[in-house]
């Protein structure tokens, strides 16, 4: 009887697996294709022959190193920012007892009622003021402004997981706010801190629509909107465009599997 009942979950499992990790052995095993395997009509699961001349090319003929550095600049430094302001946000609104807390809790998610396309023109228009069109640090503020409030509503229910006693306790022994928070509650929702680092990273590592508008130079540029200008008006260099795919996918798949365990929780 349980045999039967597993058989079900089994194949929804097989099914799931194929639908999400088909698409990255795709594109990583055909990234290791010939030029001529690649773009045949006859596709291939296992390449015929396997070949590192689009890494070469990647790294030797593009700027994908610039990119690779540029993206990794800024997706840190988006989740070092986040999680700073998270913590503190998430802290002081949990824990503060001034009134109009949940009033300003709620207004900070409803800048996710708008879309982003309404306010491209206004933050361009205001970068372009403060001089911080076609740099890093722009696209830095961009990205921590749209994952700063889910983060901030993230860890507040982390934080309300953790039992008020404890806090007194550490308050009794002497320990100021600050201590108790460095020293008892972040080390208790280290999970929720996790969580929110690898939400700003892939919000961060992702994200094209702002970065391909206030980045104007190819030094600049981030793996997103670099990769977008490998795919020319008349012509496509796929081997190209799937090294660099491959490539892009792999510090978000190592994250995941570092400390994607805290994410699923």
């Amino acid at each position: 009887m349980r045999r039967t009942r597993s058989f079900p979950r089994a194949v929804g499992l097989i099914l799931l697996s194929i639908v999400a990790v088909g698409p990255l052995y795709w594109i990583a095993s055909s990234s290791l294709k010939p030029p001529a395997e690649i773009i045949s009509k006859s596709p291939t699961l296992i390449p015929h022959e396997i070949t590192f001349e689009h890494y070469d090319k990647l790294f030797n003929s593009s700027q994908f190193s610039t990119y690779l550095v540029n993206s990794l600049i800024a997706a840190l430094a988006t989740v070092a920012i986040t999680v700073v302001l998270a913590v503190l946000g998430a802290y002081g609104l949990y824990r503060s007892k001034a009134p109009g807390r949940n009033a300003v809790f709620h207004t900070i998610l409803v800048t996710y009622a708008f879309p982003a396309t309404l306010i491209l023109i206004p933050i361009y228009g205001m970068f372009s003021s403060l001089g911080l069109i076609d740099s890093l640090v722009g696209l830095v503020v961009v990205n921590v402004t749209f994952a700063a409030p889910f983060a901030i509503w993230l860890l507040r229910a982390f934080f309300r997981s953790v039992p008020k006693s404890i806090e007194e306790a550490a308050l009794l022994d002497g320990a100021t706010s600050m201590q108790t928070l460095t020293k008892v509650i972040i080390p208790l929702t280290a999970p929720g801190i996790a969580s929110v680092s690898i939400y700003a990273f892939v919000i961060s590592w992702t994200e094209y629509m702002f970065a391909s508008v206030l980045i104007l130079s190819d030094s600049h540029r981030t793996l997103p909107v670099g990769l977008a200008g490998i795919i020319g008006q008349y012509q496509i260099d796929w081997g190209l465009l799937l090294a660099g795919a491959t490539l892009t996918a792999v510090p978000v798949i190592l994250l995941f599997a570092l400390v994607g365990k805290h994410f699923v929780a």
